[in-house]
């Protein structure tokens, strides 16, 4: 079951942290990073995503990250500590809250089943996550892990570590308001190991940076398997999983859509993007989805039981079960007649609206969210989703907490 251990975390210090702080590196835009550049010269963005190109990059990382360290910028906390994150957000019209707990975990094997992934990783976000940890020996981005919380006893014991003065607060660009605490009461520190070692842990986000940490584990020894997680009770309201909108550069009218979906489909016309992804969103059906063109219009899509005749014979239930697999599988090769190649994704509809706004698309399939027990699984089951299947909001920001490796 998951290992955890308090380190002596790695802080700014002074530094207005709205402007010293980044995203994770991997939803990080070109754009982004130069604005972000911009917004401080000791913007974390230049450690987990520099812009000059090759071996100079990666070398001014991890030159960055050691003169921040000397000149005071950044500072290891002189204590061992557990840190609960409070982050509160809107989203539609509610107000939302998640806790975790960010520590020292043990990467393991996942066929020790402790803690589990969900997402293939691929060969070059592996390497350029292992060269910035080869020049830093740090993490600056935790890998974001869900729990099973039975008891709400996980979620109780974050709440009591939301007490005294916190660590460091701040709001970052999309709203969302962060309250980091420090936990070093050894009788907490003890109740939460305890907490973690009767369960699992399935991995939300960072599955290449648990890849590299693995490989890291079997370069260096078993001390050298300590990285940065952060544990989050799975059932609790805050725990929000967002669609990713496909980007079709190809594909067929509203007309030709209708007729290639039509038996297959309940299909409802609808008058914009926005009302096709709230009813798509909405629907109960076993699998849904929208379309929506630049020219105007959109269609929702939800499938009669017969659809799952389509599917390959082979494909394991926890897959048979994801929109996102019978989009990739089943609609886009097999209905609608669209490549891989003609595929882009978003994680907003905001974004895909501007798709279509600006006409920089032929069309845009809007998704539903991933249910967290789908995820769960698919996990489970040792199986892999297809690529952009979850996005977890909000995203757990780079540097609030800097963890230095054991060795």
């Amino acid at each position: 079951m998951p290992e955890i251990q308090p380190f002596g975390g790695i802080l700014y210090q002074g530094a207005p942290l709205e402007r010293v702080l980044a995203p994770p590196y991997d939803v990080i835009s070109k754009l982004q990073r130069d604005e972000l550049y911009d917004r401080h010269p000791k913007n974390i963005v230049r450690v987990i995503l520099n812009r000059e190109p090759g071996d100079a990059g990666y070398a001014q990382a991890g030159q960055c990250f050691r003169e921040w360290r000397q000149d005071g910028t950044l500072r290891a906390d002189s204590a061992p500590a557990l840190y609960a994150l409070e982050q509160s957000f809107e989203w539609e019209g509610r107000a939302l809250r998640r806790v975790g707990l960010l520590a020292r975990v043990r990467a393991e094997d996942p066929a020790r089943g402790a803690i589990l992934p969900h997402e293939q990783t691929r060969k070059g976000p592996r390497e350029d996550r292992w060269r910035v940890l080869q020049e830093t020996r740090a993490n600056f981005s935790p890998i974001f892990m869900m729990v099973p919380d039975s008891g709400a006893r996980l979620s109780d014991a974050l709440g009591a570590g939301l007490a005294g003065t916190p660590a460091a607060l701040y709001t970052d660009d999309g709203g969302v308001a962060h309250r980091l605490f420090r936990i070093t009461n050894a009788s907490q520190i003890a109740s939460l190991q305890a907490l973690l070692r009767a369960t699992k842990a399935y991995i939300a986000d960072g599955h290449h940076r648990y890849a590299t940490a693995l490989r890291y584990r079997d370069a260096n020894g078993p001390e050298g398997a300590w990285t940065l997680g952060y544990f989050t009770p799975m059932d609790a309201p805050g725990l929000l999983v967002l669609p990713y909108h496909r980007i079709l550069a190809g594909g067929p009218s509203r007309d030709e859509a209708r007729r290639a979906l039509g038996g297959t489909f309940l299909l409802n016309d609808v008058k914009d993007a926005a009302a096709a992804a709230r009813d798509a969103g909405q629907s109960t059906m076993p699998y849904a989805f929208a379309l929506a063109w630049p020219e105007g219009g959109a269609l929702v899509a939800e499938a009669l039981p017969e659809v799952e005749d389509l599917f390959p014979p082979d494909t394991p239930p926890s897959l048979r079960a994801l929109d996102t697999q019978f989009v990739h599988a089943v609609v886009l090769p097999k209905l609608l007649g669209i490549g891989d190649e003609d595929v882009s994704y978003v994680h907003s509809f905001a974004e895909a609206q501007q798709a279509l706004s600006d006409q920089a698309c032929r069309l845009a399939l809007l998704m539903r969210g991933t249910p967290v027990r789908q995820i769960v699984d698919v996990a489970e089951a040792r199986q892999s989703m297809p690529a952009k299947a979850t996005f977890f909001h909000p995203k757990l920001p780079s540097g609030l907490v800097i963890h230095p490796l054991a060795v």
